[in-house]
């Protein structure tokens, strides 16, 4: 239900350093906005009221996209869902993460939607979360007392809360391990519609097999979640269908879904068994 919005000062700082001050003078009465998408949303809908919104989307410098092959993959938070998903950097390296954020909303949301505002946001259904686990992503945070590397593991504390005191995500960087992989969004309304259950998996082959083997899972817990478990099965049995299968069901199991209007918490459960199958299965055939 649409709802008044109540006003608020808008700021719109030049650099990093002018916005943190602003994120400090102002605390918890302060939200960031990077694309808006989920914000705004939130004032409109959801009963979510900041005095103080702080644009960061004019920062010069956190929305950059490149890869060096002894570095890896770095990106800006400011980086929207078209870019990544367009760009030949993310595409050449880790296709499945572009094809994670081409599933974020309409064409028109992903032109304004950040990378860096979908992790911020700490929704379980968040579509690139399960592919940035799977690639084992170190996100950069810049806070009053400097700037820290967190594991995107490490990175959410439950819906809608993250790590960040203070801090302001100012971007990613992915490790240059050689991995192909697969996320698969499952939304039984349409396409634009978040995700009921996401799934990705991702895996370095070698001769006779797999290794770094990440099973990673959206909507089927109170955070994006790997499935550690399954993920040692697979590294100990070998891609055959029998481990494969069994993986399916120990991520089931794993998964702790709520029941809400798009689904029963035994459909989810159903689904992210099935959607690991096919993920891991896929792999196989690559």
């Amino acid at each position: 239900m649409l709802r008044s919005m109540q006003p608020f000062n808008y700021l719109r700082p030049s650099t990093l350093s002018e916005a943190l001050k602003l994120l400090g003078d102002h605390g918890r009465e302060a939200k960031v906005l990077a694309g808006g998408t989920d914000l705004i949303v939130g004032m409109k809908e959801k009963g979510l009221s900041p005095r103080y919104v702080i644009d960061i989307k004019g920062i010069e410098g956190l929305d950059g996209i490149g890869y060096d092959p002894n570095e890896g993959l770095r990106i800006g938070t400011l980086a929207t869902m078209s870019e990544v998903s367009a760009s030949s950097c993310v595409r050449e390296h880790y296709l499945f993460l572009a094809h994670a954020a081409g599933e974020v909303g309409s064409v028109q949301v992903r032109n304004r939607a950040t990378i860096g505002g979908n992790l911020c946001n700490a929704a379980p259904s968040a579509e690139t979360a399960p592919a940035l686990l799977c690639l084992d992503a170190v996100l950069t945070v810049a806070g009053p007392k400097g700037e820290r590397a967190v594991a995107i593991e490490e990175f959410f504390r439950g819906p809608g809360m993250t790590v960040l005191d203070g801090e302001i995500l100012t971007g990613m960087l992915i490790p240059p391990v050689e991995r192909k992989g697969i996320y698969i969004k499952h939304s039984p309304r349409n396409a634009m519609d978040i995700a009921v259950i996401g799934a990705a998996a991702a895996v370095t082959p070698k001769e006779g097999g797999w290794e770094n083997v990440r099973i990673a899972l959206g909507a089927v817990a109170p955070t994006p979640v790997r499935v550690h478990e399954a993920e040692e099965l697979i590294r100990k049995k070998g891609q055959t269908k029998e481990a494969i299968e069994e993986a399916g069901r120990m991520a089931g199991e794993t998964a702790s879904p709520i029941f809400d209007v798009r689904a029963s918490a035994e459909y989810r459960s159903e689904m992210v068994e099935n959607l690991v199958i096919r993920a891991l299965s896929e792999l196989c055939d690559s």
